[in-house]
């Protein structure tokens, strides 16, 4: 796979905005091409490899489509663009740790496939204090996107319900907050709406069964 990320200059802007605001948005992130190889590797996965997500951590955990509906399947470097995008995170793991101190030990992420009506309603990925998940990711595939093709991400304040943000989800764009800091929600989406969420987190993730 020839697809690139282009790292030094969006790694040190995701830095300084996680070490300012704690949020930003990142445009162009990844190149065309590598849109389109990981979109490819989302729709050649085999069939029943996308299961409807689920809420909760480990016995605690279910499904609720009054909550989420969306279907999701790990990224566990099974091809060579999961493990090309798996180690520009790395990076950006590491670049975070050398220049803020987080201290982050793992990054674990899946796809997200939301089908026409699907939703996930406002939430919180980590509860402050209580949660191993410092900074939350989210990557775009969709190519074309639309005002009127829904499935926007809204990000919120800590406190308050006025939105700070209202994210088209366009290919390449990355979007990366403080997972304890900024509830969000994604709006109903009217056509197929492909992206990739994952988390830096504290320590070593548990077993796949029992993730978020």
């Amino acid at each position: 796979m020839n697809a690139v990320v282009r790292l030094e200059h969006d790694f040190s802007e995701i830095v300084d905005a996680i070490a300012g605001p704690g949020i930003g948005l990142f445009p162009d992130f990844i190149d065309a091409d590598m849109v389109a190889a990981l979109r490819h590797d989302l729709a050649t996965l085999p069939p029943g490899e996308l299961t409807p997500a689920a809420i909760g951590r480990e016995r605690r955990q279910q499904t609720n489509e009054k909550i989420r509906t969306d279907k999701t399947r790990w990224l566990e470097g099974d091809t060579p663009v999961q493990r090309c995008y798996q180690a520009q995170m790395a990076e950006l793991q590491r670049q975070l740790n050398r220049q803020l101190f987080m201290g982050l030990k793992d990054y674990e992420c899946h796809y997200a496939l939301y089908q026409s009506g699907d939703f996930y309603k406002k939430h919180l990925d980590a509860f402050r204090g209580r949660g191993n998940r410092r900074i939350t990711t989210v990557l775009y595939l969709n190519d074309d996107w639309q005002s009127t093709d829904g499935g926007e991400l809204l990000i919120y304040p800590a406190r308050g319900k006025t939105v700070m943000h209202r994210v088209l989800p366009q290919a390449g764009t990355l979007v990366c907050f403080l997972s304890e800091d900024f509830p969000h929600e994604v709006l109903p989406a009217n056509r197929d709406r492909l992206s990739i969420a994952g988390w830096f987190r504290i320590d070593d993730p548990v077993a796949p069964t029992s993730r978020l």
